[in-house]
């Protein structure tokens, strides 16, 4: 049976590409199936040290298959699984949005470290229009939306522009079509360049230390510099700052 999910690895990236361009990359069954086998194996290959999570055709991911929900049973699948090992992800992931987002979709693009999209993209929270809620996809996605925004846009499925999602903390960037690979390129090359070990520390932070108290931060935080700057990617790090080389962990040239 054909994949609907394809990972190829070059330079350090990891590409992951939904493949199910006749219902628009919806979430079904199998392709949530593909899509946690290959972010599985991005995540375990040592040489992959970014992901970039994007899809083929004109729509970057519809939401769910709608065909598979009209049983008594909806099918949830593996989604909270996908959601989780790509905001878990101990590797940056790159969401490069192809085209359109809707509903669900939208939960992969929250829980994307990075959101790229072209400036003709569009987008909707579209579940209380069919008589559902934004329940999974509400997680990673008022993680990431100012409250007044997560309230509009949820509420009233009312369908946005790129340039409104950057505004509203969804997408990272949003560029014309013909900058988007530099774009992603631009961000994948500068990831890159970052330790491993240190990434995955610094991903933690971002997410964690706003909503840890003041005082109690500053002593955990001293203690993670410490032992950071002792650790042997730190030395690492640090000596080839020194020596004016790149670290042992870029690869290639970069």
């Amino acid at each position: 049976m054909t994949r609907l999910v394809h990972r190829e690895l070059a330079d350090g990236i990891a590409t992951i590409t939904l493949d199910s361009p006749p219902n628009r990359n919806a979430l079904s069954v199998r392709l949530l199936g593909d899509l946690a086998d290959s972010l599985e194996q991005a995540l375990a290959e040592p040489e992959a040290r970014v992901i970039v999570l994007t899809g083929t055709g004109p729509v970057f991911c519809s939401g769910a298959d709608l065909k598979e929900q009209r049983g008594d049973a909806p099918v949830t699948a593996s989604f909270p699984e996908v959601l989780s090992l790509i905001w878990e992800s101990p590797k940056p992931v790159i969401c490069r949005l192809n085209g359109t987002a809707r509903a669900g979709g939208l939960g992969l693009v929250a829980a994307c470290d990075f959101a790229i999209a072209p400036l003709t993209a569009s987008f909707a929270f579209t579940e209380v229009r069919l008589g559902v809620a934004p329940a999974m996809i509400s997680v990673p996605v008022l993680r990431r939306l100012q409250p007044r925004a997560a309230a509009e846009y949820l509420m009233t499925g009312e369908v946005f522009g790129a340039a409104k999602a950057v505004e509203i903390g969804l997408l990272t960037r949003a560029v014309p079509q013909e900058e988007l690979d530099a774009a992603v390129a631009h961000y994948a090359g500068m990831l890159i360049k970052g330790g491993p070990e240190a990434l995955a520390i610094t991903k933690r932070l971002v997410r964690d230390i706003p909503a840890v108290p003041f005082e109690e931060g500053l002593r955990r935080m001293t203690e993670l510099s410490a032992e950071r700057f002792t650790s042997e990617e730190g030395q690492e790090g640090i000596a080839a700052f020194m020596a004016k080389r790149p670290p042992r962990w870029v690869p290639g040239d970069k």
